[in-house]
């Protein structure tokens, strides 16, 4: 216990630490009972399989993970879903491989492979992409016609054939048959996966167009075509892989394929990164459920080497290590976080600690002083009475300053029975000194009348 009932600083060290705490523990329930992440997703172009699947996608994702909130961002075309990743405007973009790949992003999964396929109808004397020259191809309106035709003059490019070269019809998918028929078209391109979707779609219309079985234009350049556009992928495309009966391709060929994926910014935490994915891979039966197309949902390979959309490491490491050596990696990285904002949090508290005792400190020097103020004025001359009084005054003045910023946070009973202490003394040595000064006056006045007697 100090001078005057003054309490030693240890209330002072913690009542901080002990807020610290409090705070914390606010801060905590709140992370664990309400929503605490937002997420921002583009939804693809309006219309496309992309936008279906992120509607499913979302719905599913919000049911297993109450606590994330996503939110979809509208984007015209793909090329604007990725500039979307670039400029920061969110978390998830789906992209295409071949479509102006965002330079900051990296693969969270792949959400569907497809084949760039030329169908031709029977009997076709086109046997290479070469042969395309000067011809007519048909287009499947939709969504994503034209990064579909741009994938086409990337193959063309290959074979040093100029895409003006090669006339486009983009056409209803009513009336793709009818253009072969008609020989408005020599074939038509169709982009889509191995399995139900477009170029089974496209086989089937010009089957029945023709009355006969189509062909798919083989790649037999496809890996030299992928490592001069990595955009693009090689692929083996099995016997019947677009009808079975008869078989539409009639044998095993060659091709190459885009991939849609979600990218993410490569700043994105890897304990992040690895948690979206392992929930998307984990989901994929519920999200298949909802919407077909989350069949073709697959993990990208962590070995693949791709320069355009590599895989994020906190995915890597997801699938290198399996789901216990993942949640035990993230609990280390939760640790390697808490830790740290522990030690911060204690040595707040500490350098806390030591200016509250500094600052009392200086309080209790005050304190001192004004007692000894006080006993120093009974013996004061008026020169030094008058020195002690400024010394009073401006004593006084950083007490109240004091008293005012820690208004409410103490006792602050002793000081103001040091400032009064000392006020009465000096008030009483003043009263004392000019008694004797008015003595001393009139003694002098008696003694000048005496003599003038």
């Amino acid at each position: 216990m100090g001078l005057f009932g003054l309490k030693p600083p240890r209330l002072a060290v913690l009542l901080p630490a002990g807020a610290m705490l409090a705070v914390g523990v606010v801060l905590a329930t709140f992370y664990f009972h309400s929503p605490h992440a937002t997420l921002r997703i583009t939804t693809g172009p309006a219309g496309g399989a992309a936008e279906r699947f992120i509607a499913a996608f979302v719905s599913t994702a919000e049911a297993e993970h109450p606590r994330i909130r996503f939110e979809t961002v509208s984007v015209p075309n793909l090329k604007a879903s990725s500039k979307a990743l670039e400029d920061g405007q969110v978390s998830i973009a789906v992209v295409r491989s071949d479509v102006a790949p965002p330079i900051n992003g990296q693969s969270l999964v792949i959400l569907r492979r497809d084949v760039v396929a030329v169908v031709l109808p029977p009997g076709s004397p086109i046997k290479s992409f070469g042969q395309l020259a000067g011809k007519t191809v048909a287009v499947p309106l939709g969504p994503v016609q034209a990064e579909n035709a741009h994938a086409l003059d990337l193959i063309l490019s290959y074979f040093n054939v100029s895409p003006e070269t090669v006339k486009r019809v983009f056409l209803p998918f009513s009336e793709i048959g009818l253009a072969i028929r008609e020989k408005r078209a020599v074939a038509v391109l169709a982009v889509g996966p191995i399995g139900p979707g477009q170029i089974v779609e496209t086989v089937a219309a010009v089957a029945k167009a023709t009355k006969g079985t189509p062909e798919i234009l083989g790649l037999d350049e496809n890996e030299a075509i992928a490592k001069r556009f990595p955009g693009l992928e090689d692929i083996d495309i099995p016997k019947g892989a677009f009808k079975g009966r008869p078989a539409t391709p009639d044998d095993d060929i060659k091709g190459v394929a885009v991939t849609y994926r979600f990218a993410v910014p490569t700043r994105m935490l890897n304990a992040v990164a690895g948690a979206l994915a392992r929930s998307i891979l984990k989901t994929k039966g519920k999200l298949m459920a909802l919407t077909p197309l989350a069949a073709e949902i697959e993990a990208p390979d962590p070995d693949e080497k791709n320069p355009i959309l590599p895989i994020h490491p906190g995915v890597a490491a997801y699938l290198s290590s399996g789901d216990q050596s993942f949640l035990d990696e993230l609990q280390t990285y939760l640790y390697a976080i808490g830790i740290p904002l522990s030690l911060l949090g204690s040595l707040i508290a500490v350098l806390w600690g030591l200016f509250t005792n500094r600052r009392l400190a200086k309080d209790q020097e005050r304190v001192f002083r004004l007692l000894m103020l006080a006993d120093e004025a009974p013996k004061a001359n008026a020169d030094e009475l008058a020195s002690l009084e400024r010394e009073f005054r401006s004593s006084v003045s950083a007490c109240v300053s004091n008293l005012l910023e820690d208004s409410g946070k103490g006792d602050h009973a002793p000081v103001s029975l040091a400032i009064e202490h000392a006020r009465r003394a000096i008030e009483n040595r003043k009263t004392v000194l000019a008694e004797a000064a008015a003595r001393a006056h009139a003694d002098e006045k008696a003694a000048i009348s005496a003599a003038a007697d």
